[in-house]
């Protein structure tokens, strides 16, 4: 089997250098990635310590063995972590030897840091009813209008139509079906919507990003009443808040920023939260979901709610 052409093609990882500002997941990486995916290798991506990354291409460098690569300090860094790493023949591994982080990553950056809402997301709701509604609702709620655009990778090329991921999904047999989004409102907003078949149920699994020049501008406290729609006539599974600091055009750098914090989680039904953790009603009488506030972005304590609240709900299941 063979992939896409790569700087580097070993037993373990898909090397691919890049060098430019911006390195967006372009059809050429994704079909990187799936050749990766079906080869057990890692994507690993090697930039200068200039260059940023986008949504969804920090996503997909989550995955096992997979690392944003920085050049830097005489060596390599993963520029989501800090990380040192070490090539050790068959591709990057964090450096066992390293006792401290990369000096590049926690190098403040000279342009000026605004904040990011991160809002992930998961709905179910029968096969008939539109793919893309509730993303549409959350974007249109956070960013001023729906989604400007939508791709299987990027740039998101084809205009926002929901009948289209319709057909698309559809086309392709109810497959499990990975796009990327971008807003058109006037808040920038960049994310990735998975689409599967669950049961006689459609899924939307999604990670939308949502851009902010001047950290005081984040509806946090209007969060509950904004996304609340989200659960009417759908099964809410699990929709998550959380705020960092990040650059408003939500691409990435590979600059330590500070520690994100979450705000709320709302889940479908309703139950009380564990003591501390306040808990409202939101939705309607049909497909009634609660929303648990967590903090208001800035502050680590709200991690030990998260914590308390996810345990809480697991055990009740």
């Amino acid at each position: 089997m063979t992939g896409p052409a790569a700087d580097a093609l070993t037993a373990d990882a898909m090397v691919i250098l890049q060098d430019r500002p911006v390195v967006g997941f372009t059809k050429w990486l994704a079909d990187g990635l799936r050749f990766c995916s079906e080869t057990g290798r890692g994507l690993q991506i090697v930039t200068g310590p200039g260059a940023r990354i986008t949504v969804p291409m920090r996503l997909v460098l989550t995955s096992p063995n997979s690392h944003w690569v920085v050049r830097a300090d005489g060596g390599y860094y993963d520029g989501l972590s800090g990380v040192p790493l070490v090539w050790d023949g068959a591709g990057f591994i964090i450096d066992p030897r390293a006792r401290t982080y990369a000096p590049t990553y926690t190098t403040p950056p000279a342009e000026p840091v605004g904040a990011q809402l991160t809002v992930t997301f998961r709905v179910r709701y029968t096969s008939d009813t539109a793919i893309g509604a509730a993303t549409e609702e959350v974007c249109t709620a956070l960013t001023g209008g729906p989604p400007g655009g939508w791709g299987t990778a990027e740039p998101a090329t084809d205009v926002w139509r929901r009948e289209r991921l319709s057909e698309l999904f559809w086309s392709r047999g109810a497959a499990a079906t990975w796009l990327t989004i971008v807003g058109a409102g006037a808040t920038p907003a960049v994310g990735t919507l998975l689409v599967s078949k669950v049961g006689e149920e459609v899924e939307e699994a999604v990670t939308l990003v949502i851009g902010y020049a001047d950290p005081r501008t984040v509806p946090v406290a209007g969060l509950p009443t904004l996304l609340g729609g989200i659960a009417a006539g759908r099964h809410l599974i699990s929709l998550f808040t959380q705020l960092g600091n990040g650059r408003a055009d939500v691409t990435t750098v590979p600059r330590w920023l500070g520690p994100s914090a979450p705000i709320g989680m709302a889940v479908g039904g309703a139950a009380a939260g564990p003591p501390g953790v306040p808990a409202h009603r939101i939705g309607d009488a049909r497909s009634p979901a609660t929303w648990y506030v967590l903090g208001d972005g800035r502050q680590q304590e709200g991690w030990q709610r998260y914590g308390q609240l996810t345990r809480q709900l697991q055990g009740g299941f």
